[in-house]
């Protein structure tokens, strides 16, 4: 039930971001968008002890995108983003690198860290609406 209602709330923000938002955020949105769908691959198709090291490739891919959004639009919320996808990196680059098991300690950092990515995006998508939405009176 946790794993729908996430992926719900995920996706209705992406879709949130790409119909609402400007350039970054539609472009966010995919991104995030599309490394979910790699992710629930990943975790349906690989078996476990494989897994961390695509995690890790797949979290370089969405800070790399986010890297480059960052360089082409400067906003705050996308700085934000940033940041706490780096940190996503770190938290799969640490559980990779030591080979500890991922428990209750590792779901929760990566649940809260994934919803601050999620709650950027959506600022920045509302924010962007709201100002189209001024310079159209």
């Amino acid at each position: 039930l946790f794993l729908i209602v996430s992926l719900t709330l995920i996706f209705s923000v992406c879709v949130f971001a790409m119909v609402k938002g400007g350039s970054a955020e539609r472009y966010a949105g995919l991104v995030v968008a599309a490394a979910t769908i790699g992710v629930e691959v990943i975790h349906l198709t690989v078996p476990r002890e494989f897994q961390g090291g695509l995690l890790l490739a797949m979290d370089g891919f969405v800070g790399g995108a986010f890297l480059l959004l960052a360089l082409r639009h400067a906003s705050l919320w996308l700085g934000g983003a940033l940041i706490l996808q780096a940190m996503q990196f770190t938290l799969h680059a640490y559980y990779f690198v030591t080979g500890i098991r991922r428990g209750n300690t590792y779901a929760l950092i990566n649940n809260l860290d994934s919803a601050g990515v999620l709650l950027c995006i959506l600022v920045g998508s509302v924010i962007a609406w709201r100002r189209r939405a001024a310079s159209a009176k």
